[in-house]
Order: structure tokens, then C-alpha cells, then sequence
């Protein structure tokens, strides 16, 4: 198979290990990575420029029109707003945190789902996120969902966090994960599930390489 041609859809909850496990995919098939979640955080930091709240997602959808959201190459990825590389900025808990109250706005989903269709549709990539196996790719492929613990992805979350330089507990985390996996899986608009023909791979236990190689293992047998 011709690496160039295929597109590797994961999907999982915050903190299984989606964007590392990603990017080394990427890594070692010499195609795209597609973050989509750094999409939703660039609105999120604009709209908290703005002044806006995380109930404010009409205003917030009229704002992402106005967004230009681009990516270069390079670990970490370089992520562009405007122009302006906004890469450290965006990562942030306050953002993490608007990023995904206001991706519950279906306004709001719909741009989102058009620009990062429009950026799948050549093939040669893998995108992470949480509805990109149901709706932005759902013909995939390859669709994963990748999971772990709730503990698991806490302590993976804080490690990124202290590694970051951000301030915050590992009680704080937990609980802001277990907040944001309930927004996912309730939403109305594509919630967060595991879409049919996926691969389920319980990522605790298993290095980032480890899951990568497995990923490679199914994409062997498409």
C-alpha cells in the first residue's frame, strides 16, 4: 500500500496518547499529521482575546470565520493564526478548557468538520481528535480508538502540564478530564464513540512507539 494514498483516523478521550502516537506515525509513514484539536484551540485563544465566555459560541462561530489556521512541519508542529505562530500559546489549560466548551456549539463543528475534510480529502495523513473517525473521515483507512484509564490519562496530562511549565494539581487535572470526557460523549453534535470497523487499543502499559507499531500492524492488513 501506498503510504502516500492513506488516511489513519484516531480518535480517543483527553490524555490516551493521541497527539504523541500521531505524530510518530507520521514520523515513520512520511505522510501529514492533522491536529485537529489545535484547530479548536485556536479559536479558543481568540475568543478569550476577545473577551468572549465559553457560552458564547455564536459570537465565538462568527469569529472563526474570520481565522486563517495553518500548520508547518517540525516536532512540536508549528501551528499559525492569522500568520502569527501561536504553537506554545494555545496549549495552555485555560484554552484547553474553552477549546472544548465551545466545540460543543454545532455552528461551531460544522466550519470546523469543512476546513479539516477539505485537508484530508489527498490522502498521505493521520489526524487525531474526537470525531475524526465518525465524521471528518469516516471512510478511512484505518480508524483507531485509542483509550486508557481515567488515572492513566491524568497523570499523562499533568507530566505534559509540569513539562510545560504550567502551575496545576493532579487532582485539578483529573477532574477536568473527567469533565471534558462527559461534554464529549454527551454532546449532541458527533459525540465522542468508538466508530464501527475501528481497532480499540487500551494504550496503558504500552510506550508511544509501542502503540504506533501496532497501528502499523492493522495498517498492514488493509
Amino acid at each position: 500500500m501506498n503510504s502516500q494514498n492513506v488516511v489513519i483516523a484516531i480518535d480517543g478521550p483527553a490524555g490516551a496518547g493521541k497527539s504523541t502516537v500521531s505524530k510518530l506515525l507520521a514520523k515513520m509513514l512520511n505522510i501529514r499529521y492533522l491536529d485537529t484539536g489545535a484547530m479548536y484551540r485556536c479559536l479558543a485563544f481568540k475568543a478569550i482575546e476577545a473577551g468572549l465566555t465559553v457560552n458564547d459560541g455564536d459570537e465565538a462561530s462568527e469569529l472563526l470565520k474570520g481565522l486563517e489556521i495553518q500548520f508547518g512541519t517540525g516536532d512540536p508542529q508549528p501551528v499559525f493564526l492569522n500568520g502569527v505562530e501561536v504553537t506554545a500559546d494555545i496549549r495552555s489549560p485555560q484554552v484547553g478548557e474553552y477549546a472544548s466548551a465551545l466545540s460543543q456549539f454545532s455552528p461551531i463543528r460544522k466550519q470546523m468538520v469543512d476546513r479539516q475534510k477539505k485537508m484530508v480529502a489527498d490522502g498521505g495523513v493521520v489526524l487525531e481528535g474526537r470525531d475524526v473517525t465518525t465524521v471528518v473521515a469516516p471512510d478511512a483507512t484505518l480508524k483507531v480508538y485509542l483509550t486508557a484509564s481515567l488515572e492513566e490519562r491524568a497523570k499523562r496530562r499533568l507530566n505534559e502540564f509540569v513539562d510545560s511549565g504550567a502551575a496545576t494539581s493532579f487532582l485539578t487535572v483529573r477532574d477536568q478530564i473527567l469533565q471534558r470526557d462527559h461534554r464529549d460523549i454527551t454532546r449532541d453534535d458527533s459525540p465522542l464513540t468508538v466508530a464501527e470497523g475501528a481497532e480499540v487499543i487500551e494504550s496503558a502499559g504500552m510506550s508511544p512507539l509501542q502503540v504506533a507499531e501496532k497501528i502499523v500492524s492493522f495498517l498492514a492488513t488493509r
